[in-house]
């Protein structure tokens, strides 16, 4: 029987090897990266270290960023960073990675830490991310994670697959944003528990790298283990671009076996937004156009690339944003951040009148650096409007892409960007 993206993997990385695994088997498997971030990962290094774990069994695989709380906003915070550092020093770990650095799932692919075909966990949910890139990622709790730096491999219960196929033409200001929003509202926040989402169809040549983060990192809001692009003609030319290589691509059977199959023309789609308090919760962003807001932020691990920086400047070039509205902006990397100064996405930025600050995960989880008081309403390039997620339990978030994002940072309320912008200028812009 054929098998898809996830099992092959999977099998690749099998502690003991065979022909075969299925759907539903628990199985040993050694990972290729164990991310630790500050918010997970001095719980796991205290996991570690209670075990009786003295080394770890494989230290090339480990990389710890710091990117959640920093620069740290309190004593607690600094304190989990000294963990980290000390024990990256004490493991001789060469993949550590300092403040300012920027957030882990921008980061890693940006440094070559990410290759099509690995097996990557992490602790952060959002691992998935690097399936944009044709590898298999998977977010763990301390626990689990702190086992596979003591032992070099871990379990995997083998998911099940869905595919979703993308056909048509792109529409103007539509992102990868949009696409997995649509995908979400389609199969629903649980519709996807357990199971691998993997993304296939001839729509996705139009969209680049940068816009696979963004399917990839939500994923998991669909409750998914792996969201996994097939390697198409864009992993294909990334892979040859940063790596120098294509021989790891992984590519399901003709006959691989999917419990599910969506198929999606999205030349008629919308711009989406999904409303509080789920990232299901989604309508056309003209169904909600008109509601004010106070704050507007742009960034996060899949949504603070390049790509995005560009899309909200082609937005806001010669534009001030609206009177009561703040627009934050944060570059997911600090090489992002200085492509952004060179390209004089920064200035736009700046002169439009928003605050733009260095690479942290801060307000995205409702750490720092932009949390919302009682009544406020934000929409965010995020990836998550979980009631109190981005601080009150009374604000309300709103989440959408970066030119939903810029076009509402202009008038101060909900706004469609095809009522502020030209495409064909947007688009040249952005995408050359």
């Amino acid at each position: 029987m054929g098998k898809t993206i996830a099992e092959k993997i999977l099998q690749a990385h099998l502690v003991e090897k065979r022909n075969e695994i299925k759907p539903g088997e628990i199985i040993l498997a050694k990972p290729d990266v164990i991310l630790l971030n500050d918010v997970s990962g001095p719980l796991a290094i205290k996991q570690v270290k209670s075990i009786g774990a003295k080394r770890v069994k494989d230290v090339n695989s480990l990389v710890l960023v710091l990117d959640h709380f920093e620069p740290p906003p309190s004593l607690e915070a600094a304190q989990n960073n000294k963990v980290m550092r000390d024990f990256a020093k004490e493991q001789g770990a060469n993949k550590f990675f300092e403040i300012g650095s920027g957030i882990e799932h921008t980061l890693l692919p940006e440094m070559g830490l990410v290759k099509p075909g690995y097996l990557i966990i992490g602790g952060d949910s959002h691992t998935t991310t690097y399936g944009a890139f044709n590898a298999y990622g998977s977010g763990f709790g301390a626990t689990d994670i702190a086992v596979a730096m003591a032992l070099g491999y871990l379990w995997f219960r083998v998911p099940e697959s869905q595919l979703f196929i993308f056909k048509g033409r792109r529409p103007p200001f539509i992102t990868g944003k949009d696409l997995i929003l649509h995908a979400i509202s389609d199969i629903g926040v649980d519709g996807a528990n357990f199971q691998s989402m993997e993304f296939s169809g001839p729509a996705l040549l139009n969209f680049n790298i940068d816009e696979y983060m963004h399917v990839a990192n939500m994923a998991i809001e669909a409750g998914a283990e792996a969201g996994i692009f097939e390697p198409n003609e864009v992993v294909i030319n990334w892979s040859k671009t940063y790596l120098g290589e294509v021989s790891s691509l992984v590519k399901a059977d003709n006959d691989a076996k999917y419990v599910a199959v969506h198929e999606y023309d999205i030349t008629s789609l919308e711009p989406l937004i999904a409303k509080p308090h789920s990232p299901g919760n989604v309508v056309n962003v003209k169904d909600v156009e008109g509601i004010p807001v106070n704050q507007i932020y742009i960034g996060n691990c899949a949504n603070g690339t390049i790509t995005d920086l560009r899309q909200a400047a082609a937005i806001l070039r010669g534009k001030k944003i609206a009177k009561d509205v703040r627009l934050i902006i944060m570059a997911a990397t600090r090489n992002v951040y200085k492509q952004a100064i060179k390209e004089g996405l920064i200035d736009t930025f700046i002169d439009a009148g928003a605050q733009v600050s260095h690479s942290t995960c801060g307000a995205c989880f409702g750490g720092h650096m932009g949390l919302l008081a009682d009544g406020e309403v934000a929409i965010t390039t995020t990836n998550r409007n979980f009631r109190g997620r981005m601080g009150s339990a009374k604000a309300e978030v709103y989440l959408a892409n970066a030119m939903v994002a810029a076009a509402s940072a202009i008038t101060g309320y909900i706004t469609d960007p095809r009522k502020v912008a030209d495409w064909d200028e947007v688009k040249k812009f952005v995408y050359g």
